[in-house]
Order: C-alpha cells, then sequence, then structure tokens
C-alpha cells in the first residue's frame, strides 16, 4: 500500500473528509436554530464573567503573552481590541469562569468554548461572512465532540477533555475559517493534537482557579496550529489512532468508531446540553432532582433532618470537593450547592461567585447529608448522569427522586424564549437593550438571508463601552 493510499484510509482522513462534506451541504433550519441557540449561550457565559477579577487576570496575561493592537473584541466593559490569538486565550477562559458554558454527556467536554471562541476572534481580520462562521463553528463541534467521544469515560477522570479533544477541535473551527483544503486541515488537526494537554491533578491540588486556563490554551493552541498549517508546517497523520496518538497517549477507552462513523447523523451541534445551573455539570442530576422535590412537597431546608445523596462515582473525581475553602471550589461541592438550593430555593451566579461558606445554618445542613456513589450508577455513566436524592424530614416522611438526564440536555431541550430568561438570570447586569441586540444579532443565523452578511459582532456585544 502507497503512503496516499494509507494516509487515505486513516480514521482522520475519514473525519476530515466529512467536515467538508458537511460544509457543502445547505444548512437545515434546524442546524441554524441551535447554532443561534450556541451563540446565545456562549455570549452569556462571557457576560456573566466579564467584571470578575479572574477576567481582568485573563487580559492582562493575554497582553503578556500576545501583545499588539488588533480589531478582535474582548469580553470587559473597559476591555480594548486585541490581536485574533490573543482574543481566542482571553475570551475563552473567560467564558468558561462561571461554569455555565455549554456541554456534553459522553464527550465529557465544554464544546461551544473551543468551536465558537476562535471563530469569533478571527471574524473581523477574516472578515468572514455568517456562513462560512457557521461551517467554521459546526466543524468545531464536531470534531471536539467526537473525538472526546472517543476518548471515553477513563480518559476523563485524568485529563479535561475541553483541553485535549478541545484543542483539536478549536484547530478545526479555527482552519475552517481560514478557508484551509483538506489537506491543510488535516495537518492542522495533527499539529493540534500534539499540544492537547489539561490534568485534573489541578483539581486534587486545589487549584481550580486555574482550570479556566485549560480552554484558553486550547484555543491558543488550536489557532497556532491552524497557522502553522497555512504556512506549510505538517503535522501527525495518525494523530487520533496511531501507537503514539491521542487514543493510546491519553488513555482513550472510547468508541473508535465515534472517529469515521456514523457520518450520516445530524450534526454532532445537536448533541451538546446548554447548563441550566451555574456549577460543574456533574452535579446537576442531583440539583435537579432536588429542585423537583422542592417544588413537589413545598419543602426547605427547616424541614430537612437528613439528605442522602446516591450518585455516579466518576461525579466525585471532578466535583468531590467536601466543602469549599474559596470561591473557585463551590462550584465543585455537591453539599454547597445543595444546601443553598435548600436553604433558598434557588442557586444563582452570587452564590458561586461570593459563596457564603461560613454560613453556620448552610453548615449545620450540609453535615446532615451523605453522599453515597454507585457502582450500578456507573455504569450507565457517561450516557445518563444518574442520582437519587432522599430527603428525610422532621416529621419523619421519606421523599425520594431520580434522575438521569439534566434540564437543558438534548431530551429536555430550552425555548428560545427560556434561553433568553436564562441569560437575564445569569447576567442580572444586562440592560433591556443590551439584552435585545445580543438575541436579534444571534437569532439572524436562523434567516438565510443574512448568510453574506459580515459575521464580526460589534465590541458592544461582548459588554465594552
Amino acid at each position: 500500500m502507497t503512503t496516499a493510499s494509507a494516509n487515505a484510509a486513516l480514521p482522520e482522513s475519514t473525519l476530515v473528509a466529512h467536515l467538508f462534506d458537511q460544509a457543502a451541504q445547505p444548512l437545515r433550519a434546524v442546524t441554524r436554530a441551535r447554532l443561534a441557540q450556541a451563540l446565545l449561550d456562549w455570549f452569556t457565559a462571557g457576560w456573566s464573567a466579564r467584571d470578575l477579577p479572574a477576567a481582568a487576570t485573563l487580559r492582562g496575561l493575554g497582553r503578556t503573552l500576545m501583545p499588539g493592537a488588533g480589531q478582535a473584541a474582548l469580553f470587559g466593559t473597559n476591555a480594548a481590541c486585541a490581536t485574533p490569538l490573543a482574543a481566542g486565550f482571553v475570551n475563552a477562559g473567560i467564558t468558561h469562569l462561571r461554569e455555565i458554558d455549554d456541554a456534553h454527556r459522553a464527550a465529557m467536554l465544554h464544546p461551544g468554548v473551543v468551536a465558537i471562541t476562535p471563530v469569533l476572534a478571527l471574524a473581523s481580520s477574516l472578515r468572514l461572512t455568517r456562513e462560512r462562521a457557521a461551517r467554521a463553528i459546526v466543524a468545531g463541534y464536531e470534531v471536539a465532540l467526537r473525538l472526546g467521544e472517543a476518548l471515553g469515560a477513563r480518559h476523563a477522570g485524568l485529563f479535561h477533555a475541553t483541553a485535549t479533544a478541545g484543542t483539536v477541535g478549536a484547530a478545526a473551527a479555527a482552519g475552517m475559517a481560514m478557508g484551509l483544503d483538506a489537506p491543510r486541515l488535516h495537518h492542522a488537526l495533527g499539529i493540534a493534537a500534539t499540544q492537547a494537554a489539561g490534568l485534573w491533578q489541578l483539581v486534587d491540588d486545589d487549584a481550580h482557579e486555574s482550570k479556566s486556563l485549560h480552554p484558553a490554551f486550547a484555543v491558543r493552541n488550536g489557532m497556532t496550529a491552524a497557522y502553522a498549517a497555512q504556512v506549510g508546517l505538517p503535522g501527525a497523520r495518525a494523530f487520533f489512532t496511531g501507537r503514539r496518538g491521542m487514543y493510546a497517549a491519553l488513555a482513550g477507552e472510547g468508541p473508535l468508531t465515534s472517529v469515521d462513523g456514523g457520518l450520516d447523523a445530524p450534526e454532532r451541534l445537536h448533541t451538546a446540553s446548554i447548563k441550566a445551573w451555574p456549577a460543574c455539570a456533574m452535579l446537576f442530576t442531583p440539583l435537579d432532582a432536588t429542585r423537583a422535590l422542592i417544588e413537589e412537597h413545598a419543602i426547605s431546608a427547616a424541614d430537612v433532618q437528613s439528605m442522602k445523596i446516591e450518585i455516579f462515582p466518576h461525579a466525585l473525581k471532578i466535583a468531590g470537593v467536601q466543602w469549599p475553602v474559596k470561591p473557585a471550589e463551590a462550584s465543585f461541592c455537591l453539599r454547597y450547592v445543595l444546601a443553598v438550593l435548600l436553604q433558598k430555593g434557588a442557586l444563582g451566579i452570587a452564590d458561586t461567585e461570593a459563596p457564603d461558606i461560613d454560613n453556620p445554618t448552610l453548615r449545620a445542613l450540609a453535615a446532615r447529608m451523605w453522599v453515597l456513589p454507585k457502582d450500578e450508577f456507573q455504569e450507565a455513566f457517561p450516557q445518563r448522569r444518574p442520582s437519587r436524592v432522599t430527603i428525610t424530614l422532621h416529621d419523619g416522611r421519606q421523599l425520594a427522586a431520580y434522575r438521569e438526564l439534566r434540564r437543558g440536555d438534548p431530551e429536555d431541550p430550552y425555548t428560545w424564549a427560556g434561553l433568553q430568561q436564562r441569560m437575564r438570570t445569569f447576567v442580572p447586569a444586562m440592560d433591556d437593550a443590551q439584552a435585545a441586540a445580543l438575541g436579534a444579532w444571534c437569532e439572524r443565523f436562523t434567516d438565510a438571508a443574512q448568510d453574506a452578511a459580515p459575521f464580526a459582532p460589534a465590541s458592544a456585544l461582548f459588554g465594552a463601552t
């Protein structure tokens, strides 16, 4: 077999060809609508975090690492525009700060932050049209999610897949936006794969504040890979399935058919979940179950004698904080988020931004919670996230609720109106005019007549003044 024939037979080559086949098809109405939702979700995440001290740190770090003026907008009231690479790095980090960017059950990563961020960063310099941008974003989701699914749960227990599969997804999005042909796009993905990293050891070592650097570096490295391929640098061809590729090196155990199989399936964009809670997605089913009990039985923290939470064990590998000692840990502490939900009847952005970790009522309630990992629940992971919440009340009654899926999953999606309300809830500082402008800009992706219009949004949509 010749080298050319061997390369053509690679699953990676099939994946690249699939991206171009997808891009050649008309954009379906359902895909346009889902793309508008993904963009509104991305902007919601960025707006919600734009004024945090950590966002200022990321903007400063971006200027230090990638200095220079540019046309790409950054999230932040007084943020100046930057180069595409700096904007990709900064905005990816900022949109991940609040833990409300979209997620995916099987791939166990945040696809929007790696698929959308590089395209928006390149929009002005490349003068992208809306259609070109849409194709690039769809490609970024496709690659990140297919590779994440193939890597599987063992990988996701060791590595943050947003930083591994996500790096290759960012390269796909950037490369398609830049108009790379199939051979150069394949090289871009191969270059990106060699730069994919993101250890969950940061959770074990209480370094949660650095988690936003995972998507920041993923986008920076993915964009850099696309630039490198554009000027002719080669990348690994069997970057995923080779004997020293990502699957072998990064503890892959998922179905390799995800890389090049099921090519007639709808775009992977449709399989992502939009997050309903400002917390780690591993904790959503117990939150949803508890909310159901609150709503059905009108209970509050004062009614609770004890609480048992049975959950799939993988959740506690990522979100196993016993009790937060600093704000960055609040989103990864099951006892804290459940205690707040019971105490307040809601869990909002402020509860994880400035968590009341010394509150004696919350601490006392948390002390009456038992978190039990159940091996049989793990068997359904990652396609399902089973949890059962059992609350014993002071009057002796026991109430229980079981959840496998999360609000915002493809099986329980948001409506457009619901997403707009979610944005206002997560970004209370946004005024009516800003919300209307942002919603209208995203919704234009549903209109094919807008395909030739410029994609680059005004800096005001990033919160600039």
